[in-house]
């Protein structure tokens, strides 16, 4: 109470002080009447339209330990555990990349299981949304809406980012709408936090909360930097430290999406570390970051390029590595069939070597996002087609009579040559399609409706 008394007493004494003070000491306000204030006002009105609300419904699964007497009674004695389906309701935020498409990215999680898609955008407008992919390992998805007069953002080199660039975060956190928050980029090339299965963060002290995910990182000028994708603070809440995918690595997946109908991860065909304060003095090198080479593994990528044991690789098209992990990332983000330029430390003395990413099986997509009928089928490239792989029991797909190993190799005698091939002969195709399969020596037609 004393120190209350205390404050108050001081500000009256100042405000006395203040008043008797000559007409001419008049306080210079900072900015003048006719100056205008700054504001990101205006950036944000060009930005905003294209950050989008995106509301979910699906079910998943889960898992449930059984009571002991039950393990006992259904002979499930050592499992402990069924499983069962339940419905699910979520939100995030998504982020248009192409206007005339419709194309919008976001994270994985957020539409991860999700059967029914909801696209809302600034102006109110919603819209059914379609996947054309995912990669859960980097937690990014892409979606495709059919609307007129969308707004797109314009995508920014996040190679040259820098800790200290200011970033604005632009999304819709616990479902509040087009929610902005500004702060700086406070690090580059975050690995290691065991979020994702590829991890070369931009990490950010701009307000990030849930539903955040999926939303954008914006630069002063508007220009998308990143994918907000995770926090790290107690409860879901933020406390300064928020990661975003970069927007180079982004736009990598979701081009091999558009084009291949998957995600091709590339391969360098080497294994390794980070460099060390102990590796440094053991080997005699003379940097303290990189991606040191252990081995290299035979008839790979990285041994057609001459890449040798003991090679310290320390850029990749110009851009510093600092990790093993970063390394990884970028390779793998990448894509197959992708030429990157590599710097090492060889002996002391610095080279440039350049390599052709080998490719790397990403696993299966779920086929129900080209076709009802298809729902319950996993799918693949394969070298002449389509692969399926498994195939759910009592699911559309059974039903029609896919199975697994089976081959889709055209599409109403039109041929095929991967997913994106038959994702679009789908798309355009109306009434009954027939599904050209090949089944071991054997060559069929499966009808769809």
């Amino acid at each position: 109470m004393k120190m209350k008394l205390s404050l108050l007493g001081a500000a009256v004494a100042t405000s006395l002080m203040l008043t008797a003070a000559p007409a001419t000491q008049a306080r210079i306000p900072f900015f003048s009447a006719d100056q205008e204030m700054p504001t990101l006002a205006p950036m944000l009105e060009q930005a905003t339209p294209a950050v989008v609300h995106i509301s979910v419904e699906g079910s998943r699964e889960v898992r449930q330990r059984l009571p002991e007497a039950f393990r006992y009674f259904f002979g499930q004695r050592g499992q402990g555990e069924y499983r069962e389906e339940r419905p699910f309701r979520g939100l995030g935020s998504g982020v248009v990349i192409d206007a005339k498409k419709g194309y919008i990215v976001t994270n994985n999680h957020v539409i991860q299981d999700a059967s029914d898609i909801e696209v809302r955008l600034k102006d109110g407008r919603t819209f059914k949304a379609k996947k054309l992919g995912a990669d859960p390992e980097s937690d990014i998805a892409l979606l495709q809406i059919e609307a007129k007069n969308l707004t797109e953002i314009p995508l920014a080199d996040s190679d040259k980012l820098r800790v200290g660039d200011f970033a604005i975060a632009i999304g819709n956190p616990f479902g509040l709408e087009q929610t902005v928050t500004s702060g700086i980029v406070s690090a580059l090339g975050r690995g290691g936090l065991g979020i994702e299965g590829f991890e070369d963060f931009i990490q950010t002290d701009a307000a990030i909360n849930s539903g955040n995910s999926g939303g954008a990182l914006v630069n002063m000028r508007g220009e998308l930097i990143g994918i907000n994708t995770a926090i790290l603070g107690p409860n879901g809440g933020n406390i300064g430290i928020g990661f975003a995918i970069p927007t180079n690595m982004m736009k990598n997946l979701a081009d091999q999406i558009i084009e291949h109908g998957e995600i091709r991860r590339g391969s360098l065909g080497i294994r390794g570390q980070d460099v060390t304060s102990d590796l440094t003095d053991a080997m005699n090198l003379n940097v303290s970051r990189g991606a040191f080479v252990n081995e290299v593994v035979p008839d790979s990528a990285a041994e057609e390029a001459g890449l040798k044991s003991g090679d310290v690789i320390i850029s990749m098209n110009g851009n510093k590595i600092s990790s093993f992990g970063e390394l990884r990332a970028k390779v793998a983000t990448l894509g197959a069939g992708r030429k990157a330029e590599l710097g090492i430390l060889r002996d002391g003395k610095e080279r440039t070597v350049s390599v052709t990413l080998q490719e790397i099986s990403t696993g299966q997509v779920a086929a129900s996002q080209m076709h009802p009928m298809l729902e319950g089928a996993q799918l693949s490239n394969a070298d002449g087609g389509v692969k399926v792989g498994s195939v759910d029991e009592r699911s559309a797909a059974a039903q029609i009579g896919l199975v697994e190993g089976d081959m889709i190799i055209g599409v109403n005698r039109q041929r095929i040559s991967n997913v994106a091939d038959l994702r679009k002969a789908l798309d355009n195709r109306s009434g009954i399609a027939a599904l050209n399969i090949q089944r071991g020596n054997t060559n069929l037609y499966i009808l769809i409706r």
